[in-house]
């Protein structure tokens, strides 16, 4: 076959040819860079494909989670309603609850006595945004957040509820929602894991979190969340045993990655790779774990903004202070789980110390984001997996007061990512019992936090037992009124 058949036939020639083969490359380095293991040969082509690669332009790279466990009140911090200071001690209206299924620890009432809440409210910000006077410091960043009033959920107790916000599903076996960031946009920084968790715990009644709400569910195992504890060590039985260092650390990990790949030829289970993924994370996050969880280097002006605590393992503040060093050196999710909000009776004695707690470091977060030029480029989400009743639980009496679970309307905020700041989105009624504008769902949040990320949600799926699920399973609406 001569040259000027080849030119004449398929119209090339030798510069033609070489400069679509230049283009070809091209795309092979991108796509190196989209993906740094495209062609390490350790990954399925589906998960290299999916993994990195957004449907969209993204709002945000990063986003930290902060779970309030337990369900804050709203009435006591961003829904101001007078009229239940007007009509206190007065019987909830049967009209508003329009037989509303009830706990079991209130089903047995026959009087449901509305309560005003104990803390004075006011505006702050250009917004006005209505925050109480528990909230000192988020009050002050309200030109950066944005308020949703109008949350509302499907799960009336805690542990399904949680795992609702979480998973998309009540029940578990579900992957979370770190967990699909993971399977869909890979890790930025390859020593490190692309989904983190941190818990501390409050002065407060206390509700149970468990693995199951950072499951990977039925995605590879790579994917599930990695829990840092207070201790000496952040993450257990990371460090190498005594006797055994580095050089024989990963001797070790070269027969063992050996011996699965022989494994893999045999049985082609795919769970095997990921138990290799794991090993060469563990490896390379004994180097970079320790430098990113070192918060003795922080400067003083740094530990005063977070307050004193953060020098504390395990508290809110220092974990709000590790999330941001996460989130800097390029953890995709982190998520912080706050237990104590559960205030079913002594919520004027409790819930002033759960907000102590958190109010001083989870301003400081945002603030510390946006002195960094990192606030634009992370999403915060701050709130609980439902409300509280506007009646309270039990008999009312002048010096305290509870408030029962309430799923049908509750107040998150969100700063960062994307998202407008210095706005109120939805509205309840007066009695603040049921949402009256703009009602957000648990699965319209996850969809909205997907979107920042450049994800759609209904195309970020994955095939289980013949089926294709997804974070907000056959539902969500992107709430496209609170996007920049």
């Amino acid at each position: 076959m001569d040259k000027e058949f080849l030119e004449n036939r398929f119209n090339i020639n030798r510069r033609h040819f070489l400069g679509k083969a230049a283009l070809g490359l091209g795309s092979a380095a991108l796509g190196s860079l989209l993906v740094p293991d495209m062609f390490s040969g350790t990954s399925s082509q589906a998960e290299k494909l999916q993994a990195g690669i957004r449907h969209f332009a993204p709002k945000a790279k990063r986003i930290i989670m902060l779970v309030q466990n337990g369900a804050p009140s709203q009435l006591e911090s961003f829904d101001y309603k007078p009229l239940l200071h007007k009509m206190h001690g007065q019987d909830l209206p049967e009209s508003v609850r329009d037989g509303q299924r009830l706990t079991g620890m209130t089903s047995g009432q026959s009087k449901f006595p509305l309560v005003g809440s104990k803390f004075a409210f006011r505006q702050y910000g250009q917004s006005g945004t209505w925050v109480s006077e528990l909230f000192p410091n988020i009050a002050k960043i309200t030109d950066d957040i944005c308020v949703i009033k109008s949350m509302h959920t499907e799960a009336i107790n805690h542990d399904p509820a949680l795992t609702f916000i979480q998973t998309g599903a009540q029940q578990g076996n579900r992957p979370s929602m770190g967990a699909w960031m993971s399977y869909g946009l890979g890790s930025e920084n390859q020593n490190l894991p692309a989904f983190c968790v941190l818990l501390s715990r409050g002065k407060g009644n206390g509700q149970g979190v468990y693995s199951k709400l950072w499951s990977n569910g039925f995605l590879e195992s790579i994917h599930q969340g990695v829990q840092f504890s207070a201790s000496e060590d952040p993450i257990l039985y990371l460090n190498n045993p005594d006797g055994i260092d580095m050089k024989n650390r990963r001797k070790m990990l070269d027969h063992l990655e050996a011996l699965n790949a022989q494994g893999y030829e045999e049985f082609g289970d795919p769970e095997i790779h990921a138990k290799i993924k794991q090993y060469e994370m563990a490896y390379r996050m004994q180097t970079a774990v320790p430098e990113v969880t070192d918060l003795s280097k922080e400067p003083d002006h740094i530990i005063k903004m977070y307050g004193a605590d953060c020098l504390t393992p395990g508290t809110y503040a220092s974990n709000c202070l590790l999330a941001r060093k996460l989130s800097e050196s390029g953890v995709r999710f982190v998520q912080l789980y706050h237990q104590g909000w559960d205030q079913h009776n002594n919520l004027v004695g409790e819930m002033p110390q759960q907000a102590k707690d958190v109010d001083r470091a989870s301003a400081a977060l945002v603030q510390d984001l946006k002195q960094r030029g990192l606030l634009d480029e992370t999403l915060i989400i701050w709130g609980g997996e439902f409300g509280r009743t506007n009646y309270c639980q039990g008999k009312l009496t002048d010096g305290n007061y509870g408030r029962d679970h309430h799923p049908r309307c509750y107040s998150i905020w969100m700063a960062g990512g994307g998202v407008k700041g210095g706005i109120t989105h939805g509205e309840t009624d007066e009695f603040g019992y049921n949402i009256v504008k703009d009602p957000v769902h648990v699965h319209d949040l996850q969809a909205t936090i997907l979107h920042l990320m450049g994800l759609d949600h209904e195309k970020l799926t994955y095939k289980y037992l013949g089926r294709r699920f997804r974070l907000t399973d056959v539902h969500g609406h992107v709430v496209n009124d609170i996007i920049a």
